[in-house]
């Protein structure tokens, strides 16, 4: 940690503050709204505007870290979700709720395209190495989260969310206080014209959709192996189990294999980590039982590690420093609409079997391997102006 600047040290700790705040208070909130008489076609409404809010608004909190400073965005993103948490603890009826959701939402869209965008200008040379870092930070927090909440649960759900809109409260203030402020690297034009030259880059256009496979996998840590594990398993408690390997893992490899491989080209180790993530999924594609589920969720853990500071190090490198932010935010739009479109094909295609939905998983990530290797064979990753 101490090769790098204090600024990028305090943005790592803030991932693992912001994950644990986030997990500590999400996966909880659905069974809070229950025991306020909500039905469930009202939280999956709520649930479904916090997720929009968040997806959808990406690209403006991308375009507000270039035109504000990251600084500015970082801090209003995580002051909003203190105040939405805040909402969650004391809010009982619909309006109140709602209010919550939008604002938890609005900010993960501010702050997560800003500090990657900070981390990226501030990081210099060690950019893919603070981005491993960043990982290992971020699954720690996803990690110790879940746990906390259950604790505080112990008490009140009321509880949990007063802690998690403290810990965004303290992330305020220890971000105004450390965090240097960075002039605004976008001055001139329009935001419209941002995003039409970020859109008019073919190559980016590219990367980003061969990339949304990466979040496709990704998510299935959520839908599909948790359904593997429970048929296997005849058990609901098994599912924290695929959590705490693909963890474990990260934190014990995450930073020695991003060291290993941080001078290769990016393309083709990039493309082996997507044919990790995808050749795993032939483990319960052809075999039954507990064992092929966590090997699949092992190279799942694998191919991201491979794959995930390297894509991260790319995605302002395909245009001027002005634009980092909405770069990021572009990015994450285009992922996150493939990975909804993702899930809704491969839950589809589970409803006629598991087996054969492991196979499309298969697919998909051979898939992205072939137009990361593709990508890299027409040269559209060797960028002029990376900042590096």
């Amino acid at each position: 940690m101490t090769r790098f600047a204090l600024p990028v040290r305090l943005l790592l700790l803030n991932q693992f503050a912001v994950n644990t705040g986030f997990y500590l208070l999400i996966p909880y909130l659905a069974t809070h709204l229950g025991s306020l008489g909500m039905s469930a076609a009202v939280i999956g409404v709520v649930l479904g505007v916090r997720t929009l809010s968040q997806q959808g608004l990406f690209l403006v909190g991308g375009t507000a870290s270039d035109r504000l400073g990251p600084r500015t965005t970082i801090l209003v993103g995580c002051a909003l979700r203190a105040v939405g948490f805040g909402l969650f603890a004391i809010g009982e009826s619909l309006a109140v709720v709602l209010a919550a959701s939008v604002l938890s939402g609005l900010a993960g869209a501010l702050f997560n395209p800003a500090v990657r965008a900070y981390i990226a200008l501030e990081a210099g040379e060690a950019r893919t190495e603070a981005f491993a870092r960043f990982n290992v930070y971020a699954q720690a927090g996803a990690l110790f989260g879940p746990v906390l909440g259950s604790v505080l649960l112990l008490w009140d759900f009321r509880v949990s969310a007063l802690v998690a809109a403290g810990i965004f409260a303290v992330l305020t203030v220890a971000q105004a206080v450390v965090l240097p402020a960075r002039p605004a690297t976008r001055t001139g034009g329009s935001i419209l014209g941002d995003w039409r030259e970020c859109m008019a880059n073919r190559r980016f256009v590219a990367f980003t959709c061969v990339l949304s496979v990466m979040f496709v996998l990704q998510n299935q840590l959520y839908l599909l192996l948790p359904i593997q594990a429970q048929k296997a398993s005849g058990s609901n408690a098994v599912v924290a189990v695929l959590f705490v390997v693909s963890t474990v893992v990260t934190l014990l490899f995450q930073v020695r294999l991003t060291r290993l491989l941080a001078e290769r080209e990016r393309g083709p180790v990039i493309a082996v980590g997507l044919a990790v993530m995808g050749v795993g999924f032939a483990a319960p594609a052809l075999w039954s039982g507990l064992v092929p589920v966590l090997v699949a969720t092992l190279a799942l853990a694998v191919g991201v590690m491979i794959a995930h500071p390297l894509v991260y190090d790319l995605i302002p490198s395909f245009g001027p420093d002005s634009l980092a932010g909405t770069h990021f935010g572009v990015f994450y739009l285009g992922s996150g609409v493939a990975a909804a479109a993702g899930n809704a094909a491969i839950g589809w295609v589970s409803g006629f079997g598991d087996r054969l939905a492991s196979l499309l998983c298969v697919a998909i990530g051979l898939a992205g391997a072939a137009g990361m290797a593709w990508l890299h064979r027409r040269g559209a990753l060797t960028l002029e102006g990376a900042v590096r």
